[in-house]
């Protein structure tokens, strides 16, 4: 499908983090450093899970390298162009590119607060129906559930990408950002978008809205039973959990912050974005191996046989 027949504008002009060329240059050494931490630390990840076997048969070491392979799609789909845009005096992205970044945006987002909810179905199987935990989260099961998250995740992009193509972009094309957002895009139509913008945003909101209220309530659940078990179960339950509650917050709330008040002009928007864009894949895998005794384990084990094979 051309989409340039659907519109008259060409390439958009993101107007990025900042316009000083100071800032800019220590911005260009600074996230490319981030980036480059983000993507090692995330395929250190995924390549422990897959080289121990007792990690790649365990669902929950088994979701958490799924989270990791979509932490680097989701630093990966705006990142590496805005540390180039650091060194342009303009920072253009053709009307395809710009079509791209969405859909990778909202693929990763939408499939990432899915698995953030099937990794607390797995938390809650394992701590309140242990004997059971094996059968339920079956490897089977868990590559369903994975899928289901890719799916859902394809389906809410697509949805969103197909209403954006298809309006008419005529006048205005700066784009208040370092990527293509699409509050901000569709407000450059050269029609009346404030209906159609609602429902997109809200279809966004009700995604993120339900995953984050399903992840309070399992959470909330497996609290509650663990606590009509043993005295000092909650404290056992949030050590247990405290990791996932963690990566939760810092995941849902600048996407809830940000869809509740889509079409605000402040700067903080900017800062939302890039935390949960960069900073949340760069914190995920710190936060999952740091207080994990196994990955960490797994991991020296890697070095040790990298080192005798070198």
């Amino acid at each position: 499908m051309d989409l340039q027949n659907y519109s008259s504008v060409s390439e958009f002009v993101l107007r990025g983090l900042c316009s000083s060329r100071h800032l800019q240059n220590f911005f260009f050494v600074f996230f490319s450093s981030i980036y480059v931490v983000i993507m090692l630390g995330n395929l250190l990840v995924v390549i422990t899970v897959i080289s121990a076997p007792n990690l790649f048969s365990s669902p929950m070491y088994f979701l958490l390298g799924n989270l990791s392979f979509l932490d680097m799609w989701l630093a990966s789909f705006a990142t590496p162009k805005m540390i180039r845009d650091f060194l342009s005096d303009r920072k253009l992205i053709s009307f395809e590119g710009c079509m791209v970044q969405i859909f990778l945006l909202h693929f990763t987002v939408g499939a990432e607060m899915v698995l953030l909810v099937t990794m607390a179905y797995d938390r809650y199987v394992a701590i309140c129906k242990p004997l059971h935990y094996m059968s339920m989260m079956s490897r089977q099961t868990c590559v369903k559930l994975v899928l289901v998250s890719w799916v859902i995740g394809f389906l809410h992009s697509i949805s969103q990408v197909a209403f954006t193509v298809n309006l008419p972009y005529c006048g205005p094309n700066e784009v208040d950002s370092f990527f293509c957002d699409l509050p901000l895009v569709i407000k450059l139509a050269c029609m009346d978008t404030y209906v159609l913008g609602i429902l997109m945003i809200s279809d966004s909101g009700l995604l993120s809205t339900s995953c984050f209220l399903l992840l309070v309530i399992s959470y909330a659940v497996i609290l509650r039973t663990v606590q009509r078990r043993s005295a000092g179960g909650v404290t056992k339950a949030l050590s247990t959990c405290s990791a996932h509650i963690m990566v939760v917050t810092l995941f849902f709330g600048p996407c809830i912050f940000i869809y509740v008040w889509p079409f605000s002009r402040f700067s903080v928007d900017k800062l939302l974005s890039v935390f949960y864009t960069i900073f949340t894949p760069l914190l995920n895998p710190l936060i999952y191996t740091l207080r994990n005794e196994e990955m960490q384990s797994a991991m020296k084990k890697l070095r040790d046989r990298r080192v005798i094979f070198l």
